[in-house]
């Protein structure tokens, strides 16, 4: 089929390539001609496993190709998908919608024919409904603008596997006054199942719904699996107390089918684009409804989350005698989870920027992760490998679980630093490896500090 992806970001590049390996003809469309340079070029602006080579395989096979132009891309594609961004407001916690409007706006006006919308972005809960009579009210005469909603949940370093063999596929449809899904939504329907075709083949699961319930699937999800994160990171708080071990803890739960063991992995919290977002603009959404009681809980969630990240700054002031003024630390890890370059509301980050703030010579180091986070924080000293980063440090906070980090021993930074303290801010070391080498270590949940 004939696609066309509105947005060439982190979502909207990562779909239009899986498209392509889906055997779609895929126009990609973005303002941003940098933006538009660097994919036809075959480069992609961010990091991603997997991606740069499908990205360069159907650019060569045709079958994928960018423009910053509605007029080339809409009379191309049958299919529209929406993958614009939609960050935070800088005044509130509602989510910014103008691009999501926007793309809508301009492809119904460069609409020649019948076509579809399927969106993408996570939005506020009544935001397909509105968005539909927008495509309405821009189309010419005689063209039929169909919207359907079309959540997406990929993990950052696992976005080309989630697209292709997603756990799940859900499609929001419009419906009418007495509950039921138009005739124009259940045409859409239909193509959408022949653009997923292959995969509804493999038995992925389809949920077809209404608007409402497909915007919120995803925030929904991410606001249970915050609340998760911040559920174990409360307790790790008490078991630091009573000298418990938040790890066996976790595992003892976590083997109730119910409970599960994902993400009860206690630590510096959670970060990126996704869930601080989502749960805030949750929240906010909630209160315009006028239902805030109901998601009051994710208060506490960001504020368990936040907490975390000054618990380990004030760890590594403890453990330098009350002061980080002129001390060297080194920090292992910038973005907010490995396997991506993201930086976004990023705990490690943050908690370097924070150490840097209070006088600290901070000498940080992220196999993909600098360059980002550079431009938000330029005055940390950032490094090329882990030996500069710990040269001389007196204190080493691992923040981002890279593979290179959870591999590492103490007979490797033995030699380079200037005090044997860590502090494994992810959970991921042997205490027992690092204790017997004569370091002192610390762990969220744990009281070990021998």
């Amino acid at each position: 089929m004939k696609l066309t992806v509105i947005g060439t970001g982190y979502l909207g590049a990562t779909h239009a390539v899986s498209m392509a390996e889906l055997g779609h003809e895929v126009i990609g469309l973005d303002v941003d001609q940098a933006k538009i340079d660097a994919l036809a070029s075959g480069e992609v602006p961010f990091h991603e496993p997997g991606l740069p080579e499908l990205l360069s395989k159907h650019i060569g096979t045709g079958k994928l190709r960018f423009t910053t132009s509605y007029d080339e891309a809409i009379p191309f594609g049958d299919v529209h998908f929406i993958g614009v961004g939609t960050p935070q407001k800088a005044e509130s916690h509602a989510a910014d919608m103008r691009y999501v409007d926007s793309a809508v706006t301009e492809i119904a006006r460069a609409a020649e024919r019948d076509c579809i919308i399927v969106g993408k972005s996570t939005v506020p809960v009544g935001s397909a409904a509105r968005l539909q009579e927008l495509a309405r009210e821009n189309s010419a005469d005689g063209v039929r603008v169909t919207l359907v909603w079309n959540p997406e949940f990929l993990r950052e370093g696992h976005a080309v596997d989630d697209t292709l063999t997603p756990d799940r596929m859900v499609l929001g449809l419009e419906t009418d006054a007495n509950g039921q899904y138009t005739e124009e939504a259940l045409a859409a329907e239909k193509v959408l199942r022949e653009v997923y075709a292959s995969q509804l083949a493999a038995n992925i699961p389809l949920i077809v719904t209404d608007y409402q319930t497909a915007e919120l699937v995803k925030v929904a999800a991410n606001s249970f699996l915050a609340t998760k994160i911040s559920f174990i990171n409360a307790l790790s708080e008490i078991t630091e107390t009573v000298g418990g071990d938040i790890r066996t803890l976790a595992d003892a739960i976590g083997l109730d089918e119910r409970i599960g063991r994902k993400f009860l992995n206690a630590g510096v919290g959670f970060g990126g684009g996704c869930l601080p977002k989502d749960i805030r603009a949750l929240r906010a959404r909630a209160a315009e409804l006028g239902v805030d009681q109901s998601v009051r809980f994710l208060a506490e969630v960001d504020d368990i989350n936040l907490r975390r990240r000054e618990h380990t700054v004030q760890l590594a002031v403890q453990q330098l005698g009350g002061s980080v003024h002129g001390r060297d630390i080194a920090v292992l890890g910038t973005a907010f989870k490995p396997e991506s370059d993201d930086v976004r509301d990023s705990p490690a980050l943050d908690i370097a920027a924070r150490l840097h703030s209070m006088g600290a010579e901070v000498h940080v180091y992220d196999p993909k992760a600098n360059a980002n986070a550079a431009k938000r924080y330029p005055r940390l000293d950032y490094v090329d490998s882990i030996e500069q980063a710990v040269a001389r440090a007196e204190i080493v906070l691992l923040l981002t679980e890279w593979k290179e980090f959870r591999e590492l021993t103490p007979e490797q930074l033995n030699p380079l630093v200037r005090e044997c303290t860590i502090v494994d801010g992810r959970n991921v070391l042997n205490p027992d490896q690092w204790i017997n080498a004569g370091w002192k270590y610390m762990a969220s949940g744990r009281s070990i500090s021998r």
